[in-house]
């Protein structure tokens, strides 16, 4: 008997503290339950709504856009996409798609609303760096050419406090030589001519600081 009495002696202090922080115990287990509860069914439900996204996504693509009814046909897919499923990587390529073979036919104000939407869909904790890298470029070409040229540079501001790809220093120096800061654009040559590994492009960019020279 004594054994047991000390034993329940040295757990005594343990039954006290969780006696007296009952509500706290139990308010964390409920917690912890919710969000395993909350990540299965989110889990399902992307699942689900990617399984959706890809039926309308394969539907959109077969339309033939030569037909006036097959280009109503797939606008209306195209918008149930990038509005029902828009958080699902089969909206994010459809609007790159969609805005891309706009830039190319020349109708630059569509392909930047699509470049735009695809932005701010793939901007901040939890989006998608290439995704939005590609739109961001995309669209700083797209207003550099319509000369729309602080707008351009507001776009790629966030690539240009940090160390970049190549490409993105030479598309900036061209828009200030457009602006014709031309200090400024001759840095940011260098800073690509540093970066690139290709022969072509270092052949280019250093054409362009040549000309700044002369």
């Amino acid at each position: 008997m004594s054994e047991v009495f000390e034993n329940n002696m040295k757990f005594a202090p343990f039954m006290r503290f969780f006696n007296n922080n009952k509500t706290s115990f139990l308010s964390f287990f409920t917690l912890i339950l919710a969000v395993v509860i909350i990540s299965f069914v989110m889990s399902n439900i992307t699942k689900s709504n990617n399984e959706k996204a890809a039926v309308i996504y394969q539907d959109w693509l077969s339309k033939n856009i030569d037909s006036d009814d097959g280009k109503d046909q797939a606008s209306l897919l195209f918008n149930e996409l990038t509005s029902s499923y828009k958080k699902t990587g089969y909206a994010k390529i459809a609007l790159l798609t969609n805005a891309s073979s706009d830039a190319r036919d020349g109708n630059n104000t569509e392909a930047l609303k699509n470049f735009s939407k695809l932005i701010k869909l793939t901007d901040g904790m939890g989006g998608n760096k290439l995704f939005n890298k590609i739109a961001r470029v995309s669209s700083a070409r797209l207003l550099s050419s319509n000369g729309d040229l602080d707008a351009a540079l507001q776009i790629l501001e966030k690539y240009l406090s940090s160390s970049t790809n190549a490409y993105i220093h030479e598309l900036t120096g061209d828009i200030l030589l457009k602006k014709e800061e031309n200090a400024l654009a001759e840095e940011q040559y260098l800073l690509a001519k540093d970066k690139y590994t290709d022969e072509t492009s270092l052949t280019i960019v250093s054409m362009k600081l040549a000309n700044l020279k002369s």
